[in-house]
């Protein structure tokens, strides 16, 4: 089992990347092979809006950083996605990711029945941390996602999220959150 592990955040001992770790960790312990990248070490651009992906090629024209990435995630299993929230949204590393995702899009998308152009059951892993403790805070950001992701094939979609977690090891004391890290890499890898 493949699982390509996106590190959002620019600390890399944040918060979702100790949620990450113990997810990839367990997994690898279980038999996974795991590449990790973590954006903010990365140099690449957003989507230019250039449609080349729609009309010449079937995949992003831009030669940077971010084109390892998205030809890893053609031949993973799981993806996992690590971000904290900043300002209501996913980080800009994350989010300059996702908008290259529109690469995956054939060009028919919005009236093709099977609008990817990635192959096989995918499953994504969305881990969202925030330093602020209210669960209806920021509730809408994985939903946002997952809607996009399922254009994509990714069917069978788990949020982690940890709540009221701001300087760097707070989650570390969350054993609740922790667990469902090991808990789901093993219900995932295995399945």
């Amino acid at each position: 089992m493949n699982i390509v592990c996106l590190l959002g955040s620019p600390r890399p001992k944040g918060n979702s990347a100790t949620i990450a770790k113990r997810f990839c960790d367990t997994a690898e312990k279980k038999g996974a092979t795991v590449k990790r990248f973590a954006l903010n070490k990365l140099s690449y651009r957003g989507c230019q809006a250039c449609m080349t992906c729609k009309t010449k090629l079937d995949r992003c024209v831009l030669k940077d950083d971010l084109t390892e990435v998205l030809d890893a995630i053609r031949d993973a299993d799981i993806l996992v996605m690590a971000t904290p929230v900043y300002y209501g949204e996913v980080s800009s590393q994350l989010k300059a990711f996702i908008d290259r995702t529109f690469s995956y899009l054939k060009p028919d998308y919005t009236t093709n029945p099977e609008p990817s152009r990635l192959h096989g059951a995918k499953k994504l892993v969305f881990i969202q941390t925030q330093a602020q403790p209210n669960e209806t805070n920021f509730a809408d950001i994985f939903p946002r996602y997952d809607y996009f992701f399922k254009w994509y094939g990714f069917q069978d979609n788990h949020l982690i999220r940890a709540c009221g977690v701001m300087g760097p090891g707070d989650v570390e004391s969350r054993a609740d959150v922790m667990a469902m890290a090991e808990q789901l890499a093993g219900k995932l890898v295995t399945a």
